[in-house]
């Protein structure tokens, strides 16, 4: 079996060093890519000999899919899988797995601290030293006693519930699934749209999802909520959040992701409105989460060869 990651996914040298050897001793050649494809053609070269390829949240196309003939499984460093061409796979049996809970603290953890930012105009206030200026008009909020409206309840969801609790927090969630979760009231999308002061999105990116939160949806929040999304940027309409921002439909938002990898272009409708917290999509970022992640992916290839394969989505 050929292995390439086509990426590199935060692998140590010595990690490389060892799992390369571990699998030759089993017959399997691997190569390490320590650069990100510039284009999907590259991509294919790379992709060309591969039995198991290996990305992070770099495309994969149905051009890809379907050029490199040996391909027989694919390992998404990331948990979300939207951006492999999955129909394609599927009709010619190939299998994805992800890394499935690899960043939940760490987005959890920046989900929170962005709520914090927005509360208490931390980058704003940083701005404002930084221009010589005082602590006029700096009259924050506090989470505490806020209502911390959660939108899927998946890992992710779950964790941030727990440190939403811990600030204080009334928590509501809506999600496909109801579970049992001490401390958290499961309400309608209207409810937790409508009774927010702050909203987390935390749903994958599907047909059902896709602009799941558009004009229409904002238009249902509090004029003081703020929207905090770190998990698909075509969950929400980017021009009605712009808009709604700049019309004070609601007070603020906070976003890590987008409809493609930072830099942005010049002209993205988030970078000109006020009261947005804007990253480069940094909050699965963290040298605890990119260790975790590493070791998913070499355990979903070894469970994978020895015919047990794990973390399969689709």
């Amino acid at each position: 079996m050929n292995l390439v990651f086509a990426e590199p996914i935060g692998l140590t040298d010595k990690e490389k060093s060892d799992f390369a050897a571990e699998m030759q001793l089993q017959s399997h050649a691997v190569t390490f890519f320590d650069a990100v494809p510039s284009t999907q053609d590259e991509l294919l070269e790379r992709a060309l000999a591969a039995d198991v390829l290996v990305v992070s949240n770099y495309p994969v196309s149905e051009q890809v899919v379907k050029g490199a003939q040996s391909l027989k499984y694919i390992v998404v460093a990331f948990t979300g899988t939207d951006h492999v061409a999955q129909d394609a796979c599927a009709q010619r049996g190939i299998l994805i797995s992800n890394a499935a809970g690899y960043s939940t603290q760490a987005v959890a953890e920046l989900t929170i601290a962005m709520a914090l930012d927005l509360l208490r105009k931390v980058t704003p206030a940083d701005a404002v030293t930084r221009s010589l200026g005082g602590r006029n008009g700096f009259l924050g909020l506090e989470l505490q006693g806020k209502t911390f409206g959660i939108v899927g309840m998946g890992l992710i969801g779950e964790r941030v519930a727990l440190l939403a609790k811990a600030f204080g927090c009334r928590v509501i969630a809506w999600s496909r699934t109801v579970k049992a979760i001490d401390g958290v009231e499961f309400v309608s999308f209207d409810d937790v749209l409508s009774q927010a002061d702050i909203l987390s999105l935390h749903v994958p990116l599907t047909p059902q999802t896709k602009g799941l939160i558009g004009a229409l949806e904002l238009g249902k929040m509090k004029p003081s909520a703020m929207l905090i999304n770190t998990a698909r940027a075509l969950v929400v309409d980017t021009s009605a959040l712009a808009d709604a921002l700049r019309e004070g439909v609601i007070a603020g938002a906070a976003v890590d992701i987008y409809e493609k990898e930072p830099p942005l272009e010049a002209e993205y409708p988030l970078l000109s409105v006020p009261n947005v917290l804007l990253l480069p999509h940094i909050a699965f970022a963290t040298h605890e989460a990119i260790a975790l992640r590493s070791g998913i992916v070499l355990q979903n290839i070894r469970g994978w060869l020895s015919g047990k394969p794990q973390n399969v989505v689709g």
